[in-house]
């Protein structure tokens, strides 16, 4: 039953990828021109589907199909629609055009509760450098404050919001209606490990915990050509010999990821020595202990080695996001859904963050990956497999039926 409509939805998906900021890629940030053609399309599959349609204060577009009762309960299925720079046509959009799908297939049925499908404005942080203002707006969490960000060109959020022809001064109106059913979330893994088990879906029980720190390292600038060796405090001689370390500590540390995604040299010339470097760090793990644990060995690496080698460490902690559980409940729901479609059960930890981390600690919520063929996400080249959505839709239609029995039990 589900092949049809597998192929269905990745058609859309692969055909939302043309709307993009970038002739010949897919680039779609918040509320850019391209997200106009991505509501068009979207707004007229969920209105064909007989859901009523519209764009919340922040961008979200939310589609409600309505219970078998006036003033039923919501359950809340979503992702985000915005992308990296060169994306996939998979992440993010995948999971609104699968929550759209199951719509569909209801076939004019309803249940207990109503469902409402939203579509974030944004979610990968690309455009203002602040992640997850659409699922925030869900929760009450956009203030001024973050509504002041500016983006590379000196637009505010607000700014951005009010030439979508949106009004910013009534963001609080996007806020979930009260005592939701819940959230869930299909996504693609955007990693390997389903692939490489030869496993179709898994379920979701966490969102790794998160730390992000800057380690700027200071040394002293001088010539390349005459100053010795053995008299120079190189910085990025120093950066690269910790970033060695946070490497060799991950392997040995099962579960941890850490990487060094950004190095800045100044001056930044080829002759000079740089007298400071700067390098990110980004710490997960499912377990908040031995995150926080890495980041304080990390840390005292980089200060034991600054000053072995004459070098002042600057350390500032960007971002301490602990580990976010998914509702038991809809977890073991969704696991016995899987079930029922034959799939091995697999229940997983997310390494990457997701808008379900956001809205999970005000309403139970629930994630379903599906499989990455090759692990390759943020990439034009990112792909699902037709029978992998089949099956994911599948089990989303056990996921409904089995919340509306618990509902009229």
């Amino acid at each position: 039953m589900y092949a049809a409509i597998a192929r269905e939805v990745i058609g859309r998906c692969r055909s939302l990828a043309a709307h993009s900021e970038e002739p010949g890629f897919t680039t779609r940030t918040f509320l850019s021109g391209s997200m106009r053609k991505v509501h068009a399309d979207m707004s007229a599959w969920m209105a064909a589907a007989g859901m009523s349609v519209g764009v919340d204060p922040v961008g979200n577009l939310r589609g409600v199909y309505a219970g078998a009762s006036a003033g039923a309960r919501r359950l809340l299925i979503g992702s985000h629609l915005d992308t990296v720079p060169h994306a996939g046509a998979f992440d993010g959009v995948l999971g609104v055009v699968m929550g759209v799908a199951l719509v569909e297939s209801l076939r004019g049925r309803r249940f207990p509760f109503s469902i409402e499908v939203v579509g974030f404005s944004e979610e990968e942080g690309v455009r203002f450098g602040v992640p997850f203002i659409g699922s925030r707006a869900l929760v009450g969490e956009v203030d001024d404050a973050l509504l002041a960000v500016k983006d590379a060109n000196g637009m505010s959020v607000a700014d951005a919001i009010g030439a979508f022809g949106l009004d910013p001064s009534r963001v609080s109106d996007a806020r979930a209606e009260s005592n939701p059913l819940g959230y869930l979330e299909f996504h693609i893994e955007q990693g390997p490990a389903l692939d490489a088990a030869h496993r179709p879906l898994a379920v979701v029980d966490r969102i790794s915990g998160r730390s992000y720190a800057d380690a700027t390292f200071i040394g002293a600038a001088g010539h390349a050509g005459t100053t010795p060796m053995d008299s120079r405090r190189d910085a990025v001689a120093g950066a690269a010999e910790w970033i060695g370390r946070v490497e060799e500590f991950a392997r040995r540390t099962p579960g941890l990821v850490s990487t060094v995604g950004q190095v800045d040299a100044m001056p930044g010339a080829a002759n000079v020595i740089a007298g400071r470097c700067r390098a990110s760090l980004d710490v997960r793990h499912g377990e908040d202990a031995i995150r926080t644990a890495a980041i304080d060995h990390l840390q005292s690496l980089a200060r034991d080695m600054s000053a072995r080698r004459g070098l002042t460490l600057d350390w500032s902690v960007r971002l301490d996001q602990p580990t976010t559980p998914m509702s038991p409940s809809l977890v073991a729901m969704l696991d016995r859904a899987v079930e029922k479609t034959g799939a091995p059960r697999t229940i997983m930890s997310s390494g990457a963050g997701h808008d379900a981390m956001i809205l999970a600690p005000h309403m139970p919520a629930a994630m379903l990956f599906i499989r990455t063929p090759g692990g390759v996400s943020h990439h034009p080249d990112e792909s699902v497999m037709e029978g992998d959505v089949a099956m994911a839709l599948a089990a989303g239609a056990n996921f409904l039926d089995e919340l509306a029995a618990s509902l009229d039990g």
